[in-house]
């Protein structure tokens, strides 16, 4: 019997590929490819074009000046009394640069957690009768960084609006919820187990966030969920709050630009 024999098909003869649009990794580095940033193609070139009339960059936070006519979101505010001195510059559109210096050293350190956990670059600079308590600077400089807060975010358009973080500290757990509504309110379920940390009275925590919600026109919550060690409670409490706002703050890409509120109005007024 005659076995027919196998005939393979025939390929189609290979065409050269185009020249990748990635760069090629360097000899010895073990990686095949260096991928960019970002993608190529047409769902660049979509995303690009919505970025573009958002005013906002790829990370969903506004465009750097070079792509686009957008600037950073400022607000500076200086309040003088009797009683205090202070100096405050925010900008929400930073990199987590801190440069605190309150007369008030845990206030320092929370502080630079707003600052690193929110990515905005935040200045404060302040001099009060901290001789008696801590009680008036802790007050003013809260004031003072909720009215940069409210010049920095303008008519709010195109926000997020609403910020939700929860931020564990080694045994401490706090949840933050806020909605920058134009409407102030604070519900603050922290139960902070010492009198003070280092110098600083730990009552000052929930004053710091009424005085800021009061000026920003925030609605915000702040709920313990676990946590025996003051400093740590505290800590988080600062982180999980920094990173809601910059949740909050950051922009929204279908929003294209408008007003996150069926009313079409934001604002502390």
């Amino acid at each position: 019997m005659t076995t027919a024999p196998v005939v393979s098909p025939s390929l189609p003869r290979l065409h050269s590929a185009p020249a990748s649009p990635f760069p090629k990794a360097p000899v010895g580095s073990g990686a095949g490819v260096a991928f960019p940033a970002r993608p190529y193609g047409p769902s660049l070139r979509l995303r690009s074009a919505v970025m573009a009339a958002s005013g906002v960059g790829g990370n969903g936070s506004p465009m750097a000046p070079e792509e686009s006519a957008v600037s950073s979101r400022l607000g500076e505010v200086k309040r003088v009394t009797k009683e205090t001195d202070v100096h405050v510059k925010i900008n929400l559109d930073g990199t987590g640069v801190a440069n605190s210096s309150t007369g008030i050293p845990f206030l320092d350190h929370m502080l630079d957690q707003l600052a690193s956990h929110g990515l905005f670059d935040v200045y404060v600079k302040a001099t009060g009768d901290t001789h008696i308590d801590d009680h008036h600077s802790n007050e003013d400089i809260a004031l003072a960084i909720g009215t940069a807060l409210l010049q920095a975010l303008g008519d709010r358009k195109g926000i997020n609006r609403f910020g939700h973080f929860t931020a564990p500290l080694d045994e401490a757990a706090v949840e933050v919820i806020l909605d920058l509504s134009g409407r102030p309110h604070l519900s603050c379920g922290l139960s902070i187990p010492t009198e003070r940390v280092g110098t600083y009275d730990t009552q000052l925590v929930e004053h710091f966030f009424q005085s800021l919600v009061n000026t920003s026109g925030m609605t915000l919550h702040i709920r313990q969920l676990a946590g025996n060690n003051s400093h740590h409670i505290i800590e988080a409490t600062f982180k999980a709050f920094a990173r809601a706002l910059r949740q909050a703050t950051e922009y929204d890409l279908r929003r294209r630009g408008t007003i996150p509120s069926s009313k079409g109005v934001l604002s502390r007024s």
